[in-house]
């Protein structure tokens, strides 16, 4: 485990190798959240990228009669 130091500012610095690992570039956008007392951080992927990600998924589900 990676451990850093907030800044008198509340910066941290993301360490290199976890960087490296999800691909987060400099000017990257982050989602920041607070789930069950942490922190975190989740890269954010432009629209484009998302493109046919769910290509090929099963979309026959069984639905309540009042919900067709």
């Amino acid at each position: 485990m990676t451990a850093v130091k907030v800044s008198p500012k509340f910066q941290v610095v993301i360490p290199k190798d976890v960087r490296e690992q999800l691909g987060i570039v400099a000017g990257q956008q982050l989602a920041v959240f607070v789930y069950e007392g942490r922190i975190e951080l989740v890269p954010l992927e432009p629209i484009e990228n998302l493109r046919g990600f769910l290509k090929g998924i099963d979309t026959t589900v069984e639905r309540d009669p009042d919900r067709l």
